[in-house]
């Protein structure tokens, strides 16, 4: 099995050796980007916030505040929660700067995965085009009797380029659909967490107002 990798690989030319490159690219990126969309970004949003809001309620935004890890969405909660004394308006101002910060963290690198999908497959096929070009010119000055057999040994052996190239970009682009969603999810969460932090604040404001026009 290794000798034929060896030998597909060997047969493929120069133009293997720049996938090569790129499938190195991207098996890098996508296991960094699976270990920061998926374990180190990953939190059970719901049930945090729960527990965000009891804190809240009881007036203890500090205990609250401790509850929040460096995660992205946590940073804007956290940018939320440390300017609970101030208006509505400079809360919502602070955590849109806060997601401006975090939003880059998230998508970082991932449309990059696009990218060294399609140049793998064009490297491919210019390996595969340089390969026929080399082959039509070697049968060009064969024995008439060897034409047939140089001429398909050759397409064989440049065709070699292209199945390479979509070998490397097939996974490429399921690795990139992929992260992206997972991007997405926690571009979603941060805008939905955001607007029910200004929503407990607003709603514990109203409350205190109501007890303090009842006294």
């Amino acid at each position: 099995m290794l000798n034929m990798i060896i030998k597909f690989f060997h047969d493929g030319g120069v133009f293997m050796y720049p996938i090569t490159v790129i499938l190195a690219f991207v098996v890098a990126v996508v296991v960094e980007r699976i270990y920061f969309l998926s374990f180190k970004s990953n939190l059970d949003a719901a049930k945090l916030f729960s527990e965000i809001r009891k804190y809240v309620k009881d007036g203890d935004v500090e205990a609250a505040a401790k509850l929040l890890n460096d995660s992205p969405l946590c940073r804007v909660l956290k940018a939320g929660l440390t300017n609970a004394d101030r208006d509505i308006d400079m809360v919502r101002s602070a955590m849109e700067e806060e997601a401006v910060a975090v939003i880059p963290r998230i998508e970082k690198r991932i449309t990059h995965l696009s990218t060294a999908a399609n140049v793998a497959t064009l490297l491919g096929l210019l390996g595969t085009i340089y390969g026929l070009i080399a082959a039509f010119s070697a049968v060009a000055e064969a024995d008439p009797a060897q034409k047939a057999t140089l001429l398909a040994k050759g397409i064989s052996i440049a065709m070699n380029t292209t199945a390479y190239g979509l070998i490397v970009a097939i996974p490429t682009i399921i690795a990139h659909s992929f992260l992206q969603s997972r991007a997405n999810r926690l571009l979603d969460e941060i805008d939905e967490y955001s607007l029910k932090l200004l929503n407990l604040f607003k709603e514990v404001k109203k409350e205190k107002q109501v007890l303090t026009w009842q006294e």
